[in-house]
């Protein structure tokens, strides 16, 4: 049975604030770009922008990232990747790059994330805003943003669910079904 964690309030407040957090620990938006990870990650970033841009009254770089062939799954994965478009619009050499991800868990992703962005330039930071943070690390990676931490046990999934995929903003907790022996 799914449990909602967070509702369309409850996730736009957390965007809300962690827009200010990154405004005010960037001293404004000069020398920053947001980066989307595909595919909620992008959704976020737009979403964050936004709100960023009503705060600033100007208009913030934004770019989306595709890390399908960094991830270090790649070859031990059953599935073919479903490759979606990077796309970043300006130069991130020497600028604060704010990746944006829906759900932190293991870093996995966060890091090949790092990795896609070193191909595109050399920023002066990386930071990382994440909308729920899960916990298991599996790499010493740590958000600097986080709209909710929720810790969760291994047979439980986190879903973020979002109005631009056509369902209304929530975050549920899924718990799998254990497997009989």
């Amino acid at each position: 049975m799914p449990k909602e964690l967070l509702n369309s309030k409850e996730i736009k407040r957390a965007l809300t604030r962690i827009a200010h957090e990154i405004v005010e620990r960037n001293k404004g938006i000069d020398n920053i770009c947001l980066v989307g990870i595909q595919k909620g990650g992008v959704l976020l970033a737009r979403r964050l922008a936004s709100i960023i841009e009503s705060i600033e009254e100007r208009l913030i770089d934004i770019g989306t990232l595709d890390i399908s062939f960094y991830r270090d799954d790649i070859n031990t994965s059953m599935k073919q990747p479903v490759v979606s478009k990077t796309e970043i619009p300006c130069s991130i050499t020497d600028k604060a790059v704010v990746l944006v991800d829906d759900v932190l868990f293991t870093g996995r992703s966060i890091r090949a994330a790092m990795d896609a962005l070193i191909d595109f330039g050399r920023p002066s930071q990386i930071q990382l805003a994440v909308l729920i943070d899960r916990g298991h690390r599996q790499l010493p990676i740590r958000p600097d943003y986080v709209g909710k931490n929720i810790p969760t046990s291994f047979n439980e999934r986190i879903e973020v669910n979002l109005q631009e995929e056509k369902k209304e903003d929530v975050v549920i907790l899924i718990t799998k079904k254990k497997k009989k022996s």
